[in-house]
């Protein structure tokens, strides 16, 4: 495949309808309950969305009345020097670490691209999933980039499958088990208690568990699911997954947990930012702008004052959302120029 037909069939295919190999014929007697299933779950899911993105916009105007947005400059301006390159070079870490989740792609997919110019392609797609969304960023930004490099929509698609798989699985150990040890302790009108969290966090461990054992001792190894090769990773590959990605987790925690001054002990800290990470996907903003801040507020005002978790955060959205996003733009213009000195196959 030429680098410029790739880009073309990447993004074909990344918008096609993800049920069109599904559809059953018009005189098939079973057509019609799949069909009419198809017409109102995504309605359940829109209307799901709506209801949750209400409950968040409640949540951020309570919380936005009580906070003195005179005291939150005045938070960040007060940070110490050595505390933000702290913060700074655990973002870098994070950053560097995810940019080696599509090194496990290409060990899975089977490529061969330099390691750096695969290291490039995650960094970019990763700043701008942060900043722009999954689709956009870790999606759409991997088809383009690497037809670009002439890697295929298949080879695609299974690199971007191990890469959020790698990214979810990790947080579900990850946050399970912090759910499960060092439940927060949620505000009284929330009436969960820490039983139901404790369960919660049990529910979510059991995930990745039952994916290494799968990865373990399953005898079959490949599937086909509508037209794509699915293959079973092995248990190493599995437990690496596990390793980076709950690494990587940690070194995001590490960075609030820093910009906080060690105020508050960091399994609460932690705890908080990965229940705000899922509020933000759930809640369909872009960045969780917002979000995360009114979860910060919400779960540690008793620990903190409100002023000074949201400029916390805010110093946290700057070194690991904006800055990585300026660089980004920078690198994807490069990768840009780069793939197009690459030799065009004709034929």
């Amino acid at each position: 495949m030429t680098a410029r037909a790739g880009s073309a069939m990447a993004v074909g295919s990344f918008t096609a309808d993800p049920h069109a190999a599904d559809q059953p014929a018009a005189d098939e007697p079973t057509a019609a309950p799949a069909h009419g299933a198809r017409r109102w779950w995504p309605w359940v899911k829109r209307g799901l969305a709506l209801v949750f993105f209400a409950l968040v916009v409640l949540l951020l105007v309570r919380q936005t009345r009580n906070i003195e947005w005179t005291e939150v400059w005045r938070g960040l301006q007060a940070l110490p020097v050595p505390v933000l390159l702290a913060a700074a070079g655990l973002a870098l870490a994070s950053h560097l670490l995810y940019a080696c989740f599509d090194l496990l792609g290409r060990h899975y997919a089977g490529h061969s691209l330099p390691t750096a110019t695969v290291m490039a392609i995650t960094f970019v797609s990763y700043a701008f999933n942060l900043s722009m969304g999954s689709l956009v960023g870790g999606v759409g930004f991997r088809y383009r980039l690497y037809a670009q490099f002439g890697i295929d929509t298949a080879h695609t698609t299974r690199i971007v499958t191990m890469s959020m798989l790698t990214n979810w699985l990790g947080y579900l150990l990850l946050a399970g088990l912090v759910f499960m040890v060092f439940p927060p302790t949620l505000p009284d009108h929330w009436e969960i208690d820490a039983g139901v969290l404790t369960a919660i966090g049990g529910a979510m461990v059991a995930v990745p568990t039952a994916y290494l054992l799968w990865c373990a001792i399953s005898r079959r190894r490949s599937w086909m699911l509508r037209g794509h090769e699915v293959d079973l990773p092995t248990l190493r590959l599995a437990l690496l997954q596990m390793v980076m990605s709950c690494t990587n987790w940690l070194l995001m925690g590490g960075v609030v947990f820093v910009l906080l001054q060690r105020q508050i002990e960091f399994p609460l800290v932690l705890g908080t930012l990965l229940a705000g990470a899922v509020a933000g996907v759930l809640a369909h903003v872009p960045a969780g702008l917002g979000v995360l801040e009114a979860v910060f507020v919400a779960l540690l005002s008793d620990y903190a004052p409100a002023a000074t978790l949201v400029a916390a955060v805010l110093a946290y959205r700057a070194l690991y959302y904006l800055v990585p996003l300026v660089i980004a733009v920078g690198v994807y213009v490069l990768l840009e120029a780069k793939a197009r000195r690459l030799p065009v196959a004709t034929g």
